[in-house]
C-alpha cells in the first residue's frame, strides 16, 4: 500500500481538535489502568506471601489457579495426554 491508498483517520494533528482531547482521555485512562493494575500486582504478591507464611506451597497454589482457569472439558484432556506420556515413560 502506498501513501495515497492508506486509509485516512481521524485528524488528530491539532491540539486543540476535538480527536487530540479523545486521545488524550483514552490514553489517561490506559495510565488509570495500568496503574490499578500494578497496585492488585502487589496486592496478589502480598497474598503469596501470607501463604508462604502460613506453610502454604506458592507453586502448588499457582498451578491450583492455572488449572481452575481452564474450561473443565480441556483440564480433563489435557490430564489424560498427562497420564499416557507419564505412562510411556515407565512413571505411573
Amino acid at each position: 500500500m502506498n501513501a495515497h491508498s492508506m486509509p485516512k483517520g481521524p485528524d488528530i494533528s491539532s491540539s486543540e481538535g476535538v480527536a487530540a482531547d479523545e486521545l488524550r482521555q483514552f490514553i489517561e485512562r490506559i495510565e488509570r489502568l495500568n496503574e490499578e493494575a500494578e497496585g492488585l500486582k502487589g496486592d496478589i504478591r502480598d497474598v503469596f506471601a501470607e501463604l508462604k507464611g502460613r506453610g502454604f506451597d506458592a507453586k502448588a497454589v499457582r498451578a491450583i489457579l492455572k488449572i481452575r482457569k481452564q474450561d473443565h472439558s480441556e483440564r480433563q484432556e489435557q490430564e489424560a495426554i498427562l497420564e499416557l506420556y507419564m505412562q510411556a515413560l515407565g512413571m505411573t
